[in-house]
Formats: C-alpha cells, sequence, structure tokens
C-alpha cells in the first residue's frame, strides 16, 4: 500500500515546496535578525576596498606585535636575566 506522499504526482510536490519557502520568506523579517537582513546591501566598491585595508592594517599590527612579543621574550629576557644572575 503506498503512502499518501507516494501518492502524489510532482507538480504537487513543486507546490508544497514552494509554499514552505514563501512561507519562510515571510517569517524571515519578523526574527531576531530581519531588521538587519533588511537593512543589508551590497557594499560599494570604495567601501569595500576601504575595509580591505583595515583588515589588512589590523592583522598587520596585530602580528606586528606577536613578533615584537616573541622577540623581547626569546632575545631580551634572557639577557635581562644574565645580567641579573638570575639565569
Amino acid at each position: 500500500m503506498k503512502s499518501k506522499t507516494e501518492d502524489k504526482g510532482i507538480i504537487e510536490k513543486a507546490w508544497e515546496l514552494q509554499y514552505k519557502i514563501e512561507k519562510r520568506q515571510k517569517q524571515l523579517g519578523k526574527g531576531k535578525y530581519g531588521r538587519v537582513l533588511k537593512m543589508a546591501r551590497k557594499p560599494t566598491d570604495e567601501e569595500y576596498a576601504k575595509t580591505c585595508k583595515v583588515t589588512g592594517a589590523g592583522i598587520l599590527l596585530i602580528g606586528g606585535l606577536g613578533f615584537l612579543i616573541y622577540l623581547l621574550t626569546d632575545f631580551v629576557a634572557p639577557w635581562i636575566g644574565k645580567l641579573l644572575g638570575i639565569m
């Protein structure tokens, strides 16, 4: 015996899928992030370039700071330790 879903043709299945998609789309603006999604837009080329520059500068700054800390712990700290007679 066939179940109820097996008896449905491809047209009925397509209409059900379309209904589910439309129902989810209507609920999109009512959720927690709906307002943000409604206001979202594609950035202009100028905005994208500025964002890339700021992000790149931040990565270089944090990487440089990490490298500076590495140099301090690897070279300066043992030198100070030898001067103080700890190492």
